[in-house]
């Protein structure tokens, strides 16, 4: 076999395939390194949302819908499942309430695609919302779901078979030096390389990383079956969620919601928890989730952080029964205050990391800003 590229990417994950896209689709030669059979890191142990409503106008909302786009086009090409299903923020508190109105009133002339509904009208949207105590709700329309397993397998697949890209899955990289890429059974020639290793930060340029506040974020999830089949309609959230994004900071109303929320419980704050539900092709309900960061990440998962989790869904959406058929957690890279980051350890070498949560959402937009200038 020729082992020469003319781009290496080392990482299967979102950020890893999202790069070998853009670079493929512009005719340059890919291989990609994995040091697994599959992947199994963040990129598959996560809602699958593509979230556009979560970032701040400007850049981030920019990017986040171009990869709406490239997620579209790749899921129809491919063939594999993606749903426009939009978003639902609901309101049940004075407060909650307030934050909503005023982000509509914020972002007016933003690019947002939002409908405040007044809580008459959110029954209409989705069937699962519990009515009792409702305000209203944030209705936005940008935001799309995949199933993230089954789109991350598909898709390294789908590019080998329409551009040839060439996968080299079960092999760690373990040195670079270019044009030289080193694994533990090969080694390749490249012109230029891109390392997507998530939260890895051991492997490869460790000493880089230590001059940034890199750590990892662990997060609790799982995914349960309904009594009775259900479609949720939206992905829904409620007010726990209005202070984890973004797009919600610059609200001044939210402070008031911060401390309502701390003065009620400890344990939102303390575990990072706040609550998604979201729903895959199978109609299985994909739920989550908390934050917990550190270095050293704990293997061991709290039974009573699921027990908030379900209980803070309770109170906006009912579901009948629930059969909890998988516990999982997963661990993503995360640099405080920074949306992402970038480093060039060396001539022609870029890492590309610290997505801060939002890979699914920012991946491709992020790859195609990269390659736009090869």
């Amino acid at each position: 076999m020729d082992r020469s590229v003319d781009i290496a990417i080392v990482g299967g994950g979102i950020v890893g395939l999202a790069h070998a896209y853009m670079a493929l689709r512009k005719g340059y030669r890919v291989v990609l390194f994995e040091r697994e059979q599959f992947a199994v890191g963040a990129s598959v142990r996560n809602f699958g949302l593509v979230w556009p409503i979560g970032q701040e106008p400007g850049v981030m909302f920019d990017r986040a819908m171009r990869s709406r786009k490239h997620w579209q086009e790749i899921a129809d090409a491919a063939g594999f499942w993606i749903n426009n299903n939009r978003s639902l923020h609901l309101a049940y508190h004075d407060d909650e309430l307030s934050v909503l109105e005023e982000f509509m009133r914020l972002y007016k002339e933003e690019a947002y695609e939002c409908t405040l509904l007044p809580a008459s009208k959110v029954a209409s949207v989705s069937p699962v919302v519990k009515e009792d105590g409702l305000l209203g709700g944030l209705l936005s329309e940008t935001e799309s779901t995949v199933y993230a397993r089954e789109a991350i397998r598909t898709i390294p697949h789908y590019l080998v078979e329409r551009y040839g890209l060439i996968l080299r899955f079960g092999h760690v990289v373990t040195e670079i030096t270019l044009p030289n890429v080193k694994t533990a059974r090969e080694t390749w020639t490249a012109q230029r390389v891109y390392v997507c290793s998530g939260a890895d930060f051991e492997t490869l340029y460790p000493t880089h990383f230590d001059q940034h506040q890199v750590t990892k974020c662990k997060l609790q999830m799982l995914k349960a079956v309904p009594e009775r089949p259900v479609s949720i309609g939206p992905t829904l959230c409620a007010g726990l969620t209005l202070r984890h994004y973004a797009a919600f900071s610059r609200c001044k109303s939210l402070p008031a919601l911060d401390k309502r929320y701390d003065a009620l419980s400890e344990t939102y704050k303390r575990h990072g928890i706040h609550v998604l539900l979201g729903q895959n092709a199978a109609g299985e309900l994909i739920i989550g989730d908390s934050h917990h960061y550190s270095l050293t990440v704990e293997p061991f998962d709290l039974e009573p952080v699921t027990d908030a989790i379900l209980d803070y869904l309770s109170t906006f959406a009912e579901l009948g029964k629930l059969t909890i058929t998988e516990r999982w957690n997963g661990v993503y890279p995360k640099l405080p205050g920074a949306t992402e980051l970038v480093l060039h350890p060396d001539e022609n070498v870029t890492v590309v990391t610290c997505l801060s949560g939002a890979g699914m959402t920012l991946s491709f937009g992020l790859a195609e800003e990269h390659l736009a200038g090869l």
